[in-house]
């Protein structure tokens, strides 16, 4: 029986690691090969789909028609430049209702939102350009396409370690696959602290390419980090890196960038006034 176990479990694995391996594509506008678990056109159809039940979590979208006039016409100067010209990706910018939850985030295809306590906290365009262009980043990223993947191969994973570890009995059995559950989820922390960082690089190049000093985004973490003061739990167990933490590698990011120092002409833009 526990040769069969082991068995079982050697082909759980195998199957996990070939569809996984099996989905590895080039994405052209980072230059990265990764696995990834949707297509592009899947991607915007999740993102359109899922986009309206997202806004209601946050109140709906904020009622100013002014402010999203706003925010879609520098969405739209960021995505319109280089790379981001060229991607099938259906881009929406919205503000939502929210004026207490600090927050932005991106939908898969296109849909990026910012709440109102989040953006009544920025002080000029630049600085909403690189939010904006960390979201973006996550979306030509195709971060939410690679961490399904890994997450599939990791359910597929921690299903085989927990055939391998267990000895038949049911309360041993259970015992393991919550371990090996416990060990894939860690990991996948890992991930998405990368993803974040990555979409930082990303949001750098973007609002750069755009007009806009991305030193303003190291503002931003600053902007955050203090919206989160005494709230945050431990670096390692979360998927947002420490503010701090990302300022130092967005500044890395804009050295390699601008080694001669950034060009005069990147510009803060307009005072993003709260209304």
């Amino acid at each position: 029986m526990r040769r069969s176990r082991l068995l079982i479990a050697v082909v759980m694995a195998v199957v996990a690691l070939i569809g996984y391996y099996a989905s590895r594509e080039l994405n052209p506008i980072t230059g990265k090969t990764q696995s990834v678990a949707l297509s592009q056109e899947q991607e915007v159809v999740l993102g359109l789909q899922s986009a309206p039940q997202m806004a209601q979590e946050f109140g709906g979208l904020d009622p100013d028609a002014s402010v999203q006039s706003d925010l879609e016409q520098i969405g739209r100067k960021l995505v319109s430049q280089g790379k981001m010209a060229h991607t099938p990706y259906r881009f929406q910018f919205k503000v939502l209702r929210d004026g207490h939850t600090v927050n932005a985030f991106a939908l898969p295809g296109g849909p990026v939102f910012i709440t109102r306590a989040l953006l009544d906290r920025l002080e000029n365009e630049a600085q909403l350009a690189g939010v904006l262009g960390h979201e973006v980043g996550h979306v030509v990223g195709r971060h939410s396409a690679e961490q399904i993947a890994r997450t599939q191969l990791g359910q597929g994973l921690a299903g085989a370690i927990g055939t391998a570890t267990s000895d038949g009995e049911s309360g041993n059995s259970a015992g393991a696959q919550q371990m090996a559950a416990l060990v894939v989820q860690m990991t996948l922390m890992k991930y998405g602290r990368d993803h974040e960082l990555d979409a930082d690089a990303l949001g750098v190049q973007i609002m750069a390419d755009a007009g806009y000093d991305p030193r303003a985004l190291i503002n931003v973490m600053t902007i955050l980090a203090k919206a989160s003061s005494g709230s945050r739990q431990p670096e390692f167990f979360s998927t947002h890196p420490d503010p701090g933490n990302r300022q130092e590698r967005i500044r890395q990011q804009i050295a390699t960038k601008f080694p001669e120092g950034v060009p005069g002409q990147l510009t803060l833009g307009r005072r993003v006034a709260a209304r």
